[in-house]
């Protein structure tokens, strides 16, 4: 286990020879770059700036404030000025539905909302509802002597018809820590209601670590980010592990197959991490926008994580890029990654998510006891990167932590339960076979199937819904879901629309299948595998 002294994570910001973020600022129609390099100078001199207007200046300890942006210097610049003030950043999908905004401000009850100037129509609808203070970030460039063009932000506060701070947040009790939480995100549940998974900067330093060592990062090293910074993906697996290592960041503002690789070479990147979807579209163009082997000869590894990879996939990934594919496997209560495969020339088998790297991993049984190597049980971890609590949620907290029945874990750490099928093969080595969470993980997206039925089921003709997942070879899993209608006028194109009003693009079903009843067990439960598998097998006979 790591051992890791608690401190803030601004001090990853240190002085450095070599940019901390490049922004790359294609031009849309060329794609020429006007690069912009950001040593750790200037971004904390961003960040400083931002820590002295509001809303930041009058957060308190654990206050957490909401802010929702692509991936830019700006989101990076807020995430450090909140934890620099020692407040809880809540970054949320800036392509969040009101509706969905409606859940999470409701559950988060933060202080303010930051958002980009001119954007997220959505969160201004929802803040001026709930009467949350919203603020935009305002970004100028400026020439500074000695370091050339550089972004500076001003933080403005935004006029709404709602000027007083909704009563929910005087009337509800805020979550109290004796820790400091620096980050707060939700993972979807299958009850429907997302957990709130608060973690700590300790839990973030230790992760952070253990990633570093994993795949030997140093200054050496120029990241190019391609996952969403509101994932932790995005955040830990890239942006924070590659600055705590005193690496470079490549920053596009969103994954791009035809300027990924003109990022990749102008930009001297040595890494990539994506879930197995970007991975696959960049094969798909590889005719025409891989620019050859020798173009990108400063490649050092590529990491798959967030969901599971193909054997083929990774076989075709490194003969076609010349370099090995180290298959992670991670998520949001453990601040990231748990296991990984080894670089060369350590072992790495496809199909397998390697070894538990700074964090201790059993094979389980129902009853709690490891089982032998070879048989199928629940993945359980634990380390000082894991969650100790879900966020007011002690039902969920009880049944994912339980007290270490093997006695070998120090510091009173609890075991906690991924919800992972798997087994260990002779070599300790992690194969996942399964989820017994019904969630569906989509491309890396977490998504909780009774968070579109409860949407659905808001039109009144259907009776009864059924969403699950099926297999995809792009996403892993896509969406499917099966209606019961209450009539005859309920049509696919309706769902479909009224799926799109209520909730996020990628949780959208990408088919309805209208029927008369959903597949039930002999004692009248739909189990979404069953259900998931009777529709797999129907689409292949219809073919």
């Amino acid at each position: 286990m790591a051992n890791v002294v608690e401190h803030n994570l601004n001090e990853i910001l240190r002085d450095s020879h070599k940019p901390a973020l490049i922004l790359p600022y294609r031009n849309a129609e060329t794609k020429k770059a006007d690069p912009i390099y950001l040593f750790n100078t200037e971004l904390v001199e961003i960040i400083d700036k931002l820590t002295q207007e509001k809303p930041i200046k009058d957060l308190k300890p654990n206050d957490r404030i909401v802010f929702l942006f692509p991936n830019s210097v700006e989101y990076v610049a807020v995430f450090f000025a909140i934890l620099k003030v020692n407040a809880t950043a809540c970054p949320l999908n800036p392509n969040y539905t009101v509706d969905e905004l409606d859940f999470y401000l409701n559950d988060l009850l933060p202080k303010a909302v930051i958002i980009p100037k001119g954007e997220s129509p959505a969160s201004r609808e929802a803040c001026n509802k709930l009467g949350i203070p919203l603020y935009e970030i305002e970004t100028k460039f400026v020439e500074k002597a000695n370091v050339g063009k550089i972004p500076m932000l001003t933080s403005l506060p935004v006029e709404l018809e709602n000027k007083t701070l909704a009563s929910w947040i005087a009337e509800n009790k805020p979550y109290e820590s004796k820790k400091n939480i620096a980050l707060f995100l939700h993972t979807s549940g299958t009850t429907g209601r997302p957990k709130g998974v608060p973690l700590t900067h300790h839990n973030i330093f230790v992760t952070l670590k253990n990633i570093k060592d994993s795949y030997e990062l140093s200054p050496k090293d120029t990241y190019l980010l391609v996952m969403p910074l509101f994932h932790v993906h995005g955040l830990i697996g890239v942006l924070l592990t590659t600055l705590y290592a005193g690496g470079s960041v490549i920053i596009p503002p969103k994954f791009s197959a035809t300027t990924f690789w003109m990022d990749f070479i102008e930009f001297e990147a040595t890494c990539y991490s994506a879930v197995p979807t970007i991975h696959q579209i960049l094969l798909l163009k590889k005719e025409e926008d891989f620019p050859g082997k020798d173009k990108i000869s400063k490649l050092r590894f590529i990491r798959s994580c967030s969901s599971s990879l193909a054997p083929a996939t990774l076989k075709e990934l490194e003969e076609t890029f010349n370099a090995p594919v180290i298959e992670a496997y991670a998520m949001s209560e453990a601040a990231h990654q748990m296991t990984c495969n080894f670089l060369p020339p350590g072992v790495r088998k496809a199909g397998s998510v390697g070894k538990g790297r700074g964090v201790a991993v059993v094979i389980m049984d129902d009853n709690g006891k490891i089982v032998d190597n070879g048989t199928i049980g629940e993945v359980c971890i634990a380390g000082e990167n894991v969650i100790t609590e879900y966020y007011n949620n002690p039902t969920a907290t009880a049944n994912s932590f339980f007290d270490d029945p093997t006695g070998t874990l120090p510091n009173g750490l609890k075991w906690f339960r991924t919800g992972d099928l798997g087994y260990k093969d002779p070599e300790d080595f992690i194969f996942l076979t399964g989820r017994i969470k019904e969630q569906i993980n989509r491309g890396g997206e977490k998504i909780s199937p009774i968070e579109i039925d409860q949407y659905i089921l808001q039109l009144g003709n259907v009776a009864e819904v059924c969403t699950f997942g099926v297999k995809s070879e792009i996403y892993g899993q896509e969406i499917e879901c099966a209606v019961v209608a209450k009539d005859d006028t309920l049509t696919e194109q309706q769902l479909t629309e009224h799926c799109k009003a209520k909730l996020a693009a990628f949780k959208v079903p990408k088919r309805f299948w209208i029927v008369k009843e959903i597949p039930k067990t002999a004692t009248g439960k739909v189990q979404r595998r069953v259900v998931s598998q009777h529709f797999e097998e129907l689409a292949a006979k219809s073919q």
